[in-house]
């Protein structure tokens, strides 16, 4: 006997039972192997609101790639005029007046968490949206099928290039179009090279055999996976490699927005003619155009699925169809499975964007983003490192007097070169100087963006009463920077001559 299924049940309720069979279905397939070939997608060309902001999101993203590199951006002379650099060579980092060292990776980390902490936040209140429009794969992708498109048309013309056998019109389309495919490869590992030296001298040095062998490799290994990635296996790449698809899914709750088909509206579908009655009947004429403008081919009417990215083609499609057949659009649109839910069994829902998960990741991100910011503005102009001798680790002087040897290591993290001025203190009446000077103030040039290493002696008086290890620290001022560092006096008291 066929199983009914109740059409008026929540949403919930029959997106498990779809589960179920999919994952039956599944089963079934793996059953002659562990991995199925890939079918070929054609999706269709689909005009809209949210596909008008896809292509928003491709031309923005597309430039911030491709023009960043090219952005000048004055420092002085003997410093990349680079706005944004990853100068590997003298390590450093580069973005239009932050400088970072390597020491301050710390601002990366919390750059990186910041951002995790984002993508978090998103997606409880948004699902997927960043695979959907802002994702590298999602836009080089799509760059990739209008290319194709120019080349072979729209989904039906593809399917029947595809089909049909090898001739001068269909080799010259296949050709031309992977041809310009590779150049976009090409250009996509162009570009990011060039975030690691300066463009203007790497474009000249590369095309004449002059550039790093790291600018190769980084050029053709980018190339390559952008052709096989975006060319070739494009929903693939979602489905099986990408691991944020199975991440995302704890990050969701009944109240994130995703774009959901409403069954209580749509079922029962079917096909509909013109002037025939809706009584009795659901919205959902079963066109299938949801289906095939999808890039990941899925049927968003089967309920949620690892495979969609919340792109919204799927919407346009279907609020097109409702307009012509006459009905209200939003059949399929951005919803919550507790507004669906609610609304199937008579009860209003409203979004709650304030919940304890959305707070929880707003709050982290506050913190951390505030910390790292709080970090990327206070950080010191310079540093101070000590180093205490070892061997000997003290000097007695023929007078009674104690010396010890410090070596001194002076970041300047500024543009200009900077004399900076050296103390010491805690020990009472201790003379500061250098190897064959006369001991007074101590000072040392240290040039931008340098780090400048001096030996210095603390002498402390023959008359002076030490403990064995006395604190002290060093001090280093110059015109609006000063560091200083702590370190110990060893005098020998427990040790008497």
């Amino acid at each position: 006997m066929p199983t009914l299924i109740d059409n008026t049940r929540p949403k919930t309720q029959t997106r498990t039972a779809v589960s179920a069979a999919a994952r039956a279905k599944g089963k079934s397939q793996a059953a002659g192997g562990l991995y199925k070939p890939r079918q070929p997608i054609y999706p269709k060309l689909v005009h809209g609101k949210w596909r008008t902001i896809k292509w928003a999101m491709l031309i923005a993203t597309l430039a911030v790639y491709y023009v960043t590199p090219w952005i000048r951006w004055h420092r002085p002379d003997g410093f990349p005029q680079q706005a944004a650099l990853v100068d590997f060579t003298g390590r450093r980092f580069y973005f239009f007046d932050i400088q970072l060292w390597p020491q301050e990776v710390y601002i990366f980390t919390g750059v990186l968490i910041a951002a995790a902490l984002a993508l978090f936040l998103v997606t409880a209140l948004f699902g997927r949206l960043w695979c959907g429009y802002a994702c590298p794969q999602t836009v080089w992708t799509d760059l990739y099928i209008v290319v194709e498109r120019l080349f072979e048309g729209d989904r039906n013309a593809r399917m029947r290039l595809d089909a049909a056998p090898w001739s001068f019109d269909k080799a010259w389309r296949k050709i031309g179009k992977h041809l310009v495919w590779l150049g976009i490869a090409f250009g996509t590992g162009g570009a990011w090279i060039f975030y690691f030296h300066d463009a203007p001298t790497l474009i000249r040095t590369f095309w004449i055999g002059q550039a790093p062998a790291t600018a190769y490799v980084s050029c053709g290994l980018l190339t390559a996976t952008t052709y096989i990635f975006a060319g070739w296996m494009r929903e693939q790449v979602c489905t099986y490699m990408c691991p944020w698809p199975r991440i995302q899914g704890a990050m969701l709750d009944e109240h994130s927005l995703q774009v959901t088909y409403l069954r209580d509206r749509g079922e029962t579908r079917g096909p509909h003619k013109k002037g025939q009655s809706w009584e009795g009947r659901g919205d959902c004429i079963d066109c299938r155009q949801c289906v095939v403008v999808c890039p990941m081919g899925i049927d968003i009417r089967d309920g949620s699925q690892l495979e969609c990215i919340n792109c919204g083609l799927c919407v346009d499609a279907c609020d097109e169809m409702m307009v012509k057949v006459g009905r209200p659009t939003g059949l399929i649109a951005y919803d919550t499975d507790h507004a669906v839910a609610s609304r199937a069994c008579g009860q209003k829902s409203v979004y709650k964007p304030v919940r304890s998960r959305t707070v929880y990741y707003a709050a982290a991100l506050a913190v951390v983003g505030g910390l790292t910011l709080w970090s990327l503005v206070t950080r010191p102009k310079a540093d101070l490192h000590v180093i205490r001798d070892r061997n000997p680790i003290f000097v007695r002087m023929h007078d009674g007097a104690v010396r010890d040897g410090y070596t001194l290591k002076i970041t300047n993290r500024t543009f200009v070169d900077r004399r900076f001025q050296i103390a010491f203190d805690g020990v009472a009446g201790a003379r500061l100087s250098q190897p064959g000077g006369e001991p007074g103030r101590v000072s040392v040039l240290v040039p931008a963006d340098q780090v400048a290493s001096v030996r210095v002696f603390v002498t402390a008086p023959p008359a002076a009463d030490l403990a064995a290890s006395v604190p002290g620290r060093f001090i280093v001022r110059a015109d609006g920077a000063a560091a200083e560092a702590k370190t110990v006096f060893l005098s020998g008291a427990a040790n008497p001559q």
